[in-house]
């Protein structure tokens, strides 16, 4: 009995031994694990010199620049087309003749109206050369004392009457003229020619089917005519990137039927009207279409392609820069230094409000990490343009200095002011901006 006792107190003695022994561990960890410093690996680049050009991303299709869109002016069958769509035609060239049998009888009848008009003008002609002959005479009569004022009265009025029907005549004579030149306009409205040298990029009409005219609609959309050789590029720009666009400016097309190639272009247009999606939504979207001439023909080219296009809207040589990752924004005094009054002391003046200087503290500054003595230090910088990797640096740093490149969680979240750094090497790779 006693030897069973002795056994548990021993097993009790050494069970509590390993638990006191594993306690000293951790707090042993705990106590000299807290001391260690804090390291954090970052990969570097140099801020050097080169070239920059800031671009301007914008996605659109591809328009001819001269293009007609054909619609009737009048009413009718179409009895002839004598082009394809596809074919080019020349300036004047027939694209479509409408039937114009209603046409031809409305000219004749205003011809004949003209004829019966001037007809009674000079009807109304000789009365009046009658009228003014007999009002002559007795105004001589009367002269002589041989006609009544009765009688001189009545061959003036009559003389005035004849006169205003002969003008009144010489109105409908005019009326029926225009009424002439209105059928005649409509019957050769019945031929449509082409306005300009081109192809036909669209056809939209058969032989024999019936067309609305637009006099008083919007009338059938017949055909499209196109000068194919000259070419554009209608791209949507966001309202802050359109700020950034100037005319002249030199573009990159990328046209997704061409994907081997990029051609490039010249800013002529830039749209002064909003064009907005999804108003009054969260998804609302401002752009302004921007025109981009292409420089260069190619007849494989058609309108309605899709584009991408890059505008070119500043570049800068031989200027600061460094990779567009290494830039970010921090709260506060980018020097990591306290001002007057301790960290966190609100100073106020006489009146209680806040000190200016403080409020400036609170604004986002744009800084970069540079490595002195494996130590991150942050600097405050002024930007300037940036492309797709790199970003000028107006202020701030000077070439050849060495700055933290990545990865993007250490720049943005973990660096601090005088953080001790370990620096890898490049081949490692780090984590980008948005991965």
């Amino acid at each position: 009995m006693a030897k069973a006792k002795g056994k548990k107190s021993k097993k009790k003695f050494i069970v509590f031994g390993i638990l006191g022994l594993l306690l000293v561990i951790v707090v042993g960890v705990i106590v000299f694990g807290g001391d260690q410093e804090k390291i954090i690996s970052v990969q570097t680049e140099t801020a050097d010199k080169r070239d920059i050009t800031q671009v301007v991303a914008a996605t659109g299709k591809i328009y001819p620049i001269n293009q007609v869109v054909i619609t009737p002016e009048v009413n009718g069958e179409i009895v002839e087309l004598p082009v394809e769509e596809g074919q080019r035609v020349k300036k004047g060239q027939l694209l479509i003749r409408i039937k114009p049998d209603i046409y031809i009888a409305q000219r004749n009848r205003a011809k004949a109206n003209l004829e019966s008009a001037k007809a009674n003008l000079k009807v109304r002609q000789a009365n009046l050369n009658q009228v003014e002959s007999e009002y002559t005479r007795i105004k001589g009569l009367y002269e002589k004392g041989l006609a009544s004022d009765q009688e001189l009265e009545q061959a003036k009025s009559l003389y005035l009457q004849s006169q205003g029907q002969l003008e009144a005549q010489n109105a409908a004579v005019y009326q029926t003229e225009e009424s002439l030149k209105e059928a005649e306009e409509n019957l050769a409205r019945t031929q449509i020619y082409s306005p300009l040298e081109g192809t036909v990029s669209q056809l939209n009409v058969e032989l024999g089917e019936r067309v609305l005219g637009s006099n008083f609609t919007q009338g059938t959309n017949i055909m499209t005519v196109a000068n194919l050789e000259e070419m554009e590029a209608r791209v949507e720009v966001d309202e802050n990137d359109v700020v950034l666009v100037s005319l002249g400016d030199t573009s990159r097309i990328e046209i997704d039927a061409f994907k081997d190639r990029k051609f490039t272009g010249v800013v002529y247009q830039i749209g002064n009207t909003a064009q907005q999606t999804g108003l009054g939504t969260q998804d609302e979207v401002v752009n302004f279409e921007v025109r981009i001439k292409l420089r260069e023909s190619n007849p494989e080219i058609r309108p309605g392609m899709s584009c991408d296009s890059d505008i070119e809207t500043d570049t800068q040589r031989g200027v600061i820069t460094v990779p567009i990752q290494s830039v970010t924004a921090r709260l506060g005094n980018a020097g990591g230094g306290e001002k007057d009054g301790g960290e966190g002391e609100e100073q106020t003046e006489g009146n209680g409000k806040r000190n200016s200087m403080n409020e400036m503290n609170t604004k986002p500054q744009e800084v970069v990490f540079i490595i002195e003595n494996n130590l991150a230090k942050m600097v405050e910088v002024e930007t300037g343009i940036s492309d797709d990797t790199h970003i000028q640096i107006l202020s701030g740093l000077e070439e050849g200095q060495e700055i933290v490149s990545g990865p993007y969680r250490a720049i943005s979240k973990e660096l601090e002011n005088e953080v001790k750094v370990s620096v890898e090497s490049k081949d490692k790779g780090f984590t980008k901006r948005g991965s």
